[in-house]
C-alpha cells in the first residue's frame, strides 16, 4: 500500500486497475468525465490491461457493461446526473439480470436548470432500480469502496449491481490523500469473478432475457429483493475482511460519530457527514449532547441500524441533499418508515439543503442542530421539512 495525492475521479480509475476490471465502457459527462479519461490514459500506457470501450451514449455504456458481465467479465462504468438518467432502462435491465456491474456516479444536479454542481437527486431518483447504493465522504473511501463493491456485487448471496456515489466537484475535482493498493495486493481480497450461474458462451448457447409470464414473474422480483437485503450482512463480512487485510474501515452501513451518549443526532450522506464532525465537536464544547450519523449504505436501507441508532434519542435531524417532490427529504421519510412499527419515537425533522452545490458549512450544521434542539424542547415539531438557507 502506498499513499498518493489524487482526485476522487482519478482514484476511481486506479480502483479499476487494482480490481483487475476486464471491461470498462463509458461516455463523458461533467463532472465524471475524468474517470473514463484517466482509464483511457492508463489503458494507453499499458497500466490498465482490460478492454476500454468508447461508446456513443451513457445508455450504450451500460448495455455494453451488461453484455460484458453476461459473459462473466468484471465490468465497470462511470457517469453523472443526466447521464445516469439516460441509463435508466439499462439500470433496470442489469439488476433484473443479476449482473454484478459496478458504477461510479459523480453526484450532480439534474438539469434543467443547468447546473453542474452537486445534488443527490440523480442517484436518489434511481433508488428503486435494484442497485445497491453507497455514498462516500472522501477520496480514500471512494477508492476502497469501489474495490469492496465488486466483492459485494459478485457474492452469490447478493448478485446485484452496485453504485458508489461521490459528491461532484467537492471530491471529483479536489485533490486529497488516498492509499493505493497494487492489483497483486487486492488479489488476496478479490478473486477473479466466477459466475455461479450460466454465462453467454457461443460454445454453450443459453436463452437470455426470455419472456416470463405472470405466474412466475413475481418470483424473479422476490429473488432480487432478497439478494439486495442480503447485501447488508454480506457487506459487514466484507468490511471486516478488508480491515483485517488492509487496515481500512469506514464505519459499516452507518458511520457514527459521538452517537452513543447523544440526545440529538444529525444524519446525512456524502461529504456533509465529514463536515459534521467539526460542528459536533464545537457544540459538544458548548454542552450540547449531539452526534453525527453518516449513512453510507442507502440501498438496501439499514433499517435495524437506524432503529439501534434512534434508541434513547430525543430527536434526529435528517439532512438531505435531494428532495422527493411533494413529500420532502427521501432519507428523512425512510427513517420515519423504519421506526413506524416500533415504540422508538424521537422527533424526526427533515432538513433539505446544499442543492446545486450550495455550500453547507460548519456554522450551517450547527444551526440545523440548534434548530432541532429548539423544536424538541418546545414540544413543537414545526414544519414538515425545513429548506435550509432559502433566499
Amino acid at each position: 500500500m502506498k499513499t498518493e495525492l489524487m482526485s476522487a475521479n482519478y482514484a476511481a480509475a486506479r480502483a479499476v486497475v487494482s480490481a483487475r476490471v476486464e471491461v470498462v465502457a463509458a461516455y463523458p459527462i461533467t463532472p465524471a468525465t475524468t474517470v473514463p479519461e484517466q482509464i483511457a490514459l492508463l489503458s494507453e500506457k499499458g497500466i490498465y490491461k482490460g478492454e476500454f470501450i468508447r461508446v456513443e451514449s451513457e445508455h450504450s455504456a451500460m448495455f455494453a457493461c451488461i453484455g460484458a458481465s453476461s459473459t462473466g467479465a468484471r465490468a465497470f462504468t462511470a457517469t453523472s446526473s443526466n447521464g445516469l438518467l439516460l441509463m435508466d432502462e439499462a439500470l433496470h435491465w442489469a439488476s433484473a439480470a443479476r449482473l454484478p456491474i459496478v458504477l461510479a456516479n459523480i453526484n450532480r444536479s439534474v438539469s434543467p436548470s443547468w447546473n453542474i454542481h452537486v445534488s443527490h437527486d440523480d442517484s436518489m431518483s434511481k433508488r428503486d432500480t435494484g442497485w445497491i447504493q453507497f455514498y462516500v465522504s472522501s477520496v480514500d473511501e471512494f477508492y476502497h469502496t469501489i474495490i469492496q463493491a465488486f466483492k459485494l456485487a459478485e457474492d452469490e448471496r447478493v448478485l446485484m449491481p452496485t453504485m458508489v456515489n461521490a459528491d461532484g466537484f467537492v471530491l471529483s475535482h479536489t485533490v486529497s490523500r488516498y492509499d493505493y493498493l497494487e492489483p497483486e495486493e487486492v488479489d488476496k481480497f478479490l478473486q477473479p469473478y466466477s459466475p455461479p450461474h450460466w454465462v453467454m458462451d457461443p460454445e454453450n448457447p443459453v436463452a437470455h432475457g426470455n419472456i416470463v409470464f405472470p405466474e412466475h414473474y413475481q418470483e424473479f422480483r422476490y429473488s432480487m429483493h432478497e439478494g439486495t437485503k442480503n447485501a447488508l450482512d454480506v457487506y459487514l463480512e466484507i468490511e471486516a475482511e478488508y480491515k483485517k487485510l488492509f487496515g481500512k474501515y469506514f464505519g459499516g452501513p452507518i458511520e457514527c460519530y459521538k452517537c452513543d451518549d447523544a440526545d440529538y443526532i444529525m444524519t446525512s450522506q456524502g461529504t456533509i457527514g465529514a463536515e459534521a464532525r467539526d460542528a459536533i465537536d464545537q457544540l459538544r464544547k458548548d454542552g450540547y449532547k449531539v452526534g453525527s450519523a453518516r449513512i453510507r449504505m442507502y440501498r438496501p436501507f439499514p433499517i435495524d441500524h437506524i432503529r439501534d441508532l434512534a434508541k434513547g434519542k430525543k430527536a434526529i435531524a435528517s439532512f438531505d441533499r435531494s428532495v422527493s417532490y411533494g413529500f420532502g427529504g427521501p432519507v428523512a421519510n425512510d427513517i420515519r418508515a423504519s421506526l413506524y412499527a416500533t415504540d422508538i419515537r424521537p422527533l424526526i425533522k427533515s432538513y433539505i439543503g446544499g442543492l446545486g452545490g450550495r455550500d453547507i458549512t460548519v456554522p450551517d450544521i450547527k444551526e440545523i442542530l440548534l434548530d432541532l434542539i429548539k423544536h424538541e424542547e418546545s414540544g413543537e415539531a414545526g414544519p414538515e421539512e425545513t429548506w435550509h438557507d432559502l433566499r
